[in-house]
């Protein structure tokens, strides 16, 4: 063969050989799963703290559920929950998405209702401020499981809407709440406020029902089999298997009154509701990417 054709030859190997280089670190790189950007919004129990504060500042608990999902490939870019807030104080947190957010949780409807307004009247109150807070609740709710409408059924559906066009492409898991009191007694003011609690849970559930017409890519994740014998047994007392703090601090130092974080789920209630948020993300979210 004469130089030329050689030189011909090895330049033509050496092309061959580069293209497979190339072509196999651009498979690589493929292969290498993306990050998974992810926004939580929502109330207080999004926030992962009672404490309130007002956006862009609202405080936010280091062992929240928002804080424990981002693990494998989710990264927490955001975190715009506020303690009470509610669908309209939602709204105010949709800036924080992004045209590449892939996950987005939301918790929210009980500051709708109200519901710390009811906590406080059915533990500090009078029985009859109780019963009224309740009544007034539960006439928001109606009664789902009947088919009756609901106050919230609009907002719910119309916040969803929002949530969905602001982050299209993105999965969106929105969450019920825990029953706050373990097996309280019929006629027990603890009854009827597990009772609202079950009514909001249908409501919630139903809104995101009727936006996968058009949304598909909303899920609903029921937390109240997590929390199964781990609520509240006394609001007074401390309960070692609860996964709701009581209006006690009952972890170190001793217990005293005053507790912020009252009703708001304890670490372990966060880590009950990230492993039921879990179930509803697509397979390889969690994965750790590879370096």
């Amino acid at each position: 063969m004469r130089a030329r054709g050689r030189l011909l030859s090895c330049l033509v190997t050496m092309a061959i050989a580069l293209a497979g280089f190339v072509t196999t670190g651009a498979l690589s790189a493929a292969a290498t799963p993306s990050t998974i950007q992810y926004v939580a919004l929502g109330d207080s129990y999004a926030a992962g703290t009672a404490a309130v504060g007002s956006l862009p500042n609202c405080p936010h608990g280091a062992g929240g559920y928002p804080v424990l999902l981002a693990q494998g490939r989710i990264v927490l870019t955001a975190n715009a929950a506020c303690s009470g807030a509610t669908t309209d104080g939602v709204r105010s947190q949709l800036s924080a998405l992004e045209r590449d957010t892939r996950l987005v949780t939301l918790t929210v409807g009980a500051a709708n209702l109200g519901l710390s307004f009811v906590l406080d009247a059915c533990t500090v109150g009078t029985p009859q401020q109780c019963r009224d807070a309740i009544s007034d609740a539960q006439g928001v709710l109606g009664d789902c499981r009947e088919g009756d409408s609901s106050e919230l059924d609009g907002p719910l559906r119309g916040l969803y809407g929002e949530v969905a066009d602001e982050a299209r492409g993105a999965r969106i898991v929105v969450t019920g709440y825990p029953l706050l009191f373990e097996s309280p007694a019929a006629g027990d003011p603890r009854a009827a406020i597990n009772e609202a609690t079950t009514r909001l849970n249908c409501v919630i559930e139903r809104a995101v029902a009727a936006t996968q017409g058009t949304y598909a890519n909303i899920r609903y994740v029921d937390v109240t089999e997590e929390f199964a014998g781990h609520g509240i047994v006394d609001p007074r007392s401390c309960t070692a298997s609860a996964f709701i703090h009581s209006l006690l601090i009952c972890d170190p130092p001793p217990p005293r009154p005053g507790n912020r974080e009252a009703f708001h789920p304890t670490a372990a209630g966060y880590v009950a509701y990230a492993e039921a948020i879990k179930t509803k993300l697509p397979d390889g979210w969690l994965d750790r990417p590879s370096t």
